[in-house]
C-alpha cells in the first residue's frame, strides 16, 4: 500500500466508501476530531479489524457527518499537523508496533476539504499503539485484551497466509515476469497508459501485489497476479487445475457432450472472451411481441456475467484438483465452484457477500467484472422476472456451491417448487426495494391474466405454508395484504 494514490483515485474511493450504509469495523467517519492519540488508537483498531475481516485496507475519512454521510468538509490538515514539534505521520509511526503502512490524503470534493487515511491490515501480529492493542466491535473502538474471542480469532487469521499472497513462481527476472503475464491487459483494464519502460511496468504490478520484489533483486509472481493475468495457466504448476471448464450437452442430461472447452488465460484477461463464448453457444428463445417475432438468448447476459463472476471470486482455492465448471444443458445453465458458501444460500439475495479471496474480489470489482458493493444476485433475480424465466436456484452440496438458471417455462409447466421459489425471491426482491409483495405484483411477475387471479393466491398460500414468506399485517383484508420474506419477520 506504499504507493501514492492519484487525487482522482482518492476522490473516487471516498465517494465509494460513503455508499456504505454505516460505519464498519474497517471504516470510520470523522468531522473535525483529529486528536493525535485518538488517531493512533484508531490506526491500531482499524488495522487489526481489517485483518480480521480479510480486507485489503481500512479507512478513516474526515469531513463527513457520521449519520447522514453528508460532506461537511474539515479543518484537519495532516500535512501541517505536528506533535511535540514532530510531523504527525512520523510521530504516529514511532508509537505503532509492528510498523505498518498508512498514509493521509488531502483532497477537495465539492469545494470542501476532505482527508482520507488509508491503513494496511495487520499481519503476523496485532498492531499496538503506545503498547496497547485495539480492535473494532461493530463501530466502536475497544481494547483487544477485553475481547478474548476477537483476540483468538485474530491470531487464527495470522496463522493463515491468504491464497492471493502465496507465490506461484519465484526468483525470476523482470523480463520473465512479463513473459508470464499479460501486462498490457492490466493497464487496459484499469484504463491506465502503458508505461514506456519495463521498470515502470513492474512498479505498477508490484503496487497491486501481483508481483513481489525479492531481497536478491529478482521477482516472484503471486497467486493473485497469476490467476488474474496469466498468459497460460498451464505454466503455473499450482494453478493449472484452476482453469475454467465449459461443457455443452445435447439435452437435459450429461449423457452426450456436444463440446468442451478449458480456458487457459487468467480470469481478468479471459473473462470477456469467456462470456462471449458462452453467449455464442447458448440456446435462443423466440419472443412474440405484437406484430413481430424476436429471437433472444435464453438467459440474460447480465445474469450470466454475475453468476460466473461470483463463482470465480468465491471459490475455495484450497481445494486442489478442481475448478469452476460451467455446464450448458438444453433446459438449464449451471455454474459450480469449489467450496461451501460462507453464507446460507437462502440468504444470497439479501446478505452482503463474504469472500474467501478479498484481494481477488477487490481487483475484479475495480475492473468492472463484478458488483462494487453487493453480490449482484438481486440483478439475477430481477432479470429472471423480466425475461419471464423460472426463479434461479442457489444450493450447496458436497463442498461445492451451485447456481442454476432455467430456460423458459410456461407457468402451467412449473412445479410447486418452481412457483414457491419464485414467490419467495419476489418477496425478498420487493423488500430490498423498500416495498412489499402483493397479489398484484406476483401476478405481474408470472404474467398471469387478471381473470386467473386465484392461481396467484394458490402460489402465495403454498409459499406461506412452506414458511418462506409471512403476511406483513394480519389485520388487513386478504385482497390488500402485503407479504415479506421470512428473514424480514
Amino acid at each position: 500500500m506504499s504507493i501514492d494514490r492519484s487525487e482522482e483515485y482518492v476522490i473516487s474511493l471516498i465517494q465509494e466508501l460513503l455508499k456504505q450504509p454505516t460505519e464498519t469495523e474497517w471504516l470510520e467517519f470523522k468531522h473535525n476530531n483529529f486528536d493525535k492519540e485518538m488517531i493512533g488508537e484508531y490506526i491500531s483498531a482499524l488495522s487489526n479489524s481489517a485483518a480480521l475481516n480479510s480486507k485489503t485496507n481500512a479507512f478513516m475519512i474526515w469531513g463527513v457527518d457520521d449519520f447522514t454521510h453528508e460532506l461537511l468538509g474539515t479543518i484537519f490538515k495532516p500535512s501541517k499537523t505536528t506533535k511535540g514539534g514532530e510531523a504527525l505521520e512520523n510521530w504516529l509511526l514511532k508509537l505503532l508496533t509492528p510498523k505498518i503502512d498508512f498514509k493521509f490524503y488531502e483532497v477537495t470534493i465539492n469545494k470542501k476539504n476532505m482527508v482520507l487515511l488509508e491503513i494496511a491490515p495487520a499481519n503476523i501480529n496485532p498492531v499496538m499503539f503506545s503498547g496497547i492493542e485495539y480492535i473494532r466491535l461493530n463501530s466502536h473502538k475497544k481494547k483487544l485484551k477485553d475481547l478474548a474471542e476477537k483476540e483468538r480469532e485474530l491470531w487464527r487469521v495470522f496463522d493463515r497466509v491468504p491464497f492471493e499472497k502465496q507465490i506461484a513462481v519465484d526468483s525470476i527476472s523482470g523480463s520473465e515476469v512479463l513473459s508470464y503475464l499479460e501486462y498490457t491487459k492490466y493497464f487496459e483494464l484499469l484504463k491506465l497508459p502503458l508505461p514506456e519502460n519495463r521498470d515502470a511496468i513492474l512498479e505498477n504490478l508490484v503496487s497491486d501485489d501481483l508481483i513481489i520484489i525479492m531481497d536478491n533483486a529478482t521477482y516472484s509472481i503471486t497467486n493473485l497476479g497469476a490467476i488474474l493475468f496469466a498468459k497460460n495457466l498451464d505454466k503455473f504448476n499450482t494453478l493449472k487445475r484452476k482453469a475454467i471448464r465449459v461443457i455443452q450437452y445435447k439435452d437435459d442430461t450429461k449423457f452426450k457432450t456436444i463440446k468442451e472447452m478449458e480456458g487457459k488465460k487468467g480470469y481478468a484477461v479471459g473473462f470477456e472472451g469467456l462470456i462471449e463464448y458462452i453467449n455464442n453457444i447458448l440456446p435462443s428463445n423466440e419472443i412474440i411481441k405484437q406484430a413481430f417475432r424476436e429471437n433472444k438468448k435464453m438467459y440474460p447476459e447480465l445474469s450470466i456475467r454475475e453468476i460466473v463472476a461470483n463463482a470465480l471470486i468465491h471459490q475455495d482455492f484450497s481445494q486442489s484438483g478442481n475448478s469452476v465448471m460451467i455446464e450448458i444443458f438444453a433446459n438449464r445453465f449451471e455454474v459450480t465452484n469449489p467450496g461451501k458458501p460462507l453464507i446460507d444460500t437462502d440468504r444470497f439475495l439479501d446478505s452482503p457477500p463474504k469472500s474467501r479471496n478479498e484481494a481477488l474480489a477487490s481487483f475484479m470489482r475495480r475492473i468492472g467484472i463484478c458488483e462494487e458493493r453487493g453480490s449482484g444476485i438481486d440483478k439475477v433475480v430481477i432479470e429472471s422476472e423480466i425475461y419471464q424465466l423460472p426463479a434461479p436456484i442457489f444450493e450447496s452440496t458436497n463442498e461445492y456451491t451451485i447456481a442454476i438458471l432455467f430456460a423458459h417455462k410456461e407457468l402451467i409447466d412449473m412445479d410447486k417448487s418452481d412457483r414457491t421459489r419464485a414467490c419467495y425471491l419476489h418477496a425478498g426482491l420487493k423488500y430490498l426495494q423498500k416495498n412489499y409483495m402483493t397479489n398484484t405484483s406476483l401476478r405481474e411477475r408470472f404474467n398471469i391474466d387478471k381473470k386467473n387471479i386465484s392461481m396467484v393466491s394458490k402460489i402465495i398460500n403454498a409459499t406461506l405454508k412452506d414458511k418462506k414468506i409471512f403476511i406483513y399485517d394480519e389485520s388487513v383484508g386478504s385482497k390488500a395484504r402485503k407479504y415479506i420474506p421470512w428473514w424480514a419477520k
